[in-house]
């Protein structure tokens, strides 16, 4: 069995080395820069346009759709502001050095354009089911949008893309995330790691039953406490360091072109090889091309598919720009980027010297581990909508609840399962969604076009009287 799964693990790590990471760095970054150039940065131009949208500014009595605009952010904004903001943060500092971190700004910025795209069209083509709830994402913009081009290929694309979104669900957004908070229970706490696991299925099963309306409940409570609450202790330890920032930033622009020299634990890195961490831990970050946000976003109350397009482009801010960039900062103005601590344990000793400077001792792990904890819960919760939907899809109704209690096994699976093997099957599996959804994308250019310039030229970003 051991020898099986070291198998296993080794054609995982030789796939990621060798071909998906390849594949992700030559088609993702790309298709970001094409669209921003294509649309004229529509995603900077319009970022007050998309605040005002989420603030309500524009809706209407009537529109159709299960949440709102805000909740439809927050959900996915829980999907994407997860273990990739504390734990993925660190693995990149540690694989690729702080050089990393300019190339997950890069995926960032790209990625709000992408992010923008890709929900304009699951939102165009979204389907009203029986009950009056909505199903929509990559699927079906591959399915109805690409018939023309694909011909029955479309519809083999967009089940493929499903099964890679199931797959994707039960490592991204679930192994992933309670591997991470079994691994800080138990390091922190001494709690065992099934305990952790049994009672993490248990609660997530109890609200993922209530489907999008429950999650988006739950959603858009948690993520602004959670957000505030990372902001302010991050802030607390800038403050501490406050001398150390520019060079922080020096750092990090400096080594994203030249790599980085081995200095302590640190592992050390070329060029190409701080890129591609950097990209990795960028998509897995914020998901920007993944294609997941899309199915939380088709879901929206709104008239226009462009407007849940405009609010999507935000995502990537807050997850990638703003708190992906407190976590590096913390980690190197503390000076533990190279001390040799790998994952969250680098992000724990930052916080712990940071806290430490204003007298507050062993506070950090707590910190820590209640951050890590809030961020890996709900993007378990907002991810199994998406692989409930994508079940959905190919299955039909009958399979979303045997879905659920599926889900609720893996959760338990990634709190037992190594650290290692988790993180090379998400890193795997990301790419088995990401790489179809981009070429539909890049395939539906035309499309996107006619919606902005119809959105643009009339009342529809217009508010209403």
């Amino acid at each position: 069995m051991d020898a099986l799964l070291l198998s296993f693990e080794n054609l995982i790590k030789a796939y990621n080395e060798y071909i998906g990471g390849y594949l992700i760095l030559f088609l993702l970054l790309p298709t970001g820069i094409f669209f921003a150039f294509k649309f004229r940065f529509l995603h900077i131009t319009k970022f007050f346009h998309a605040i005002n949208i989420v603030r309500g500014k524009y809706d209407r009595k009537g529109d159709t759709g299960d949440v709102n605009h805000f909740k439809a952010l927050t959900t996915a904004l829980s999907s994407t502001v997860g273990t990739g903001n504390i734990v993925g943060v660190a693995l990149a500092i540690y694989w690729g050095g702080p050089g990393a971190i300019f190339w997950i700004w890069v995926c960032g910025f790209f990625g709000m354009m992408l992010k923008m795209v890709e929900c304009t069209l699951a939102f165009k083509y979204r389907k009203i089911n029986k009950d009056g709830s909505v199903s929509g994402g990559p699927m079906y913009y591959m399915e109805l949008g690409l018939k023309e081009i694909l011909g029955k290929g479309a519809k083999i694309m967009a089940v493929i893309f499903a099964f890679a979104t199931i797959l994707c669900s039960f490592g991204t957004g679930n192994m992933a995330q309670s591997n991470s908070m079994s691994g800080v229970l138990f390091t922190n706490y001494n709690v065992p790691l099934w305990i952790t696991g049994v009672v993490t299925a248990a609660l997530v099963l109890i609200i993922i039953v209530g489907g999008i309306k429950r999650i988006g409940e739950v959603t858009s409570k948690l993520v602004p406490f959670m957000a505030i609450f990372y902001f302010i202790g991050s802030l607390i330890v800038l403050v501490a360091f406050y001398k150390a920032i520019p060079g922080a930033f020096y750092l990090i622009i400096h080594d994203a072109f030249t790599g980085t020299a081995v200095t302590g634990g640190f592992v050390g890195s070329t060029f190409i090889m701080t890129m591609i961490w950097g990209i990795r831990r960028g998509l897995f970050s914020n998901e920007a091309g993944q294609g997941s946000a899309p199915i939380a976003h088709a879901a929206a109350k709104t008239e226009h598919p462009m407007r849940e397009g405009l609010v999507a482009s935000i995502e990537p801010f807050v997850d990638t720009i703003v708190i992906c960039t407190l976590t590096a900062l913390v980690i190197i103005v503390s000076g533990q980027w190279s001390d040799g601590e790998k994952g969250v344990g680098m992000t724990v000793e930052a916080f712990e010297l940071g806290f430490a400077s204003i007298g507050i001792v062993n506070f950090a792990r707590h910190f820590v581990a209640l951050g890590l904890i809030l961020f890996a819960f709900t993007t378990i919760v907002g991810w199994s909508y998406y692989g409930s939907r994508a079940a959905q899809y190919i299955f039909g109704d009958k399979a979303i609840v045997p879905y659920y209690y599926i889900y609720g096994i893996f959760v338990f699976l990634g709190a037992v399962w190594g650290i290692d093997l988790v993180w090379q099957f998400v890193d795997m599996v990301i790419t088995f969604m990401t790489i179809p959804n981009l070429i539909a994308l890049l395939l539906l250019t035309p499309v996107m076009k006619k919606e902005i310039n119809h959105y643009f030229s009339s009342e529809y970003s217009k508010r209403p009287q």
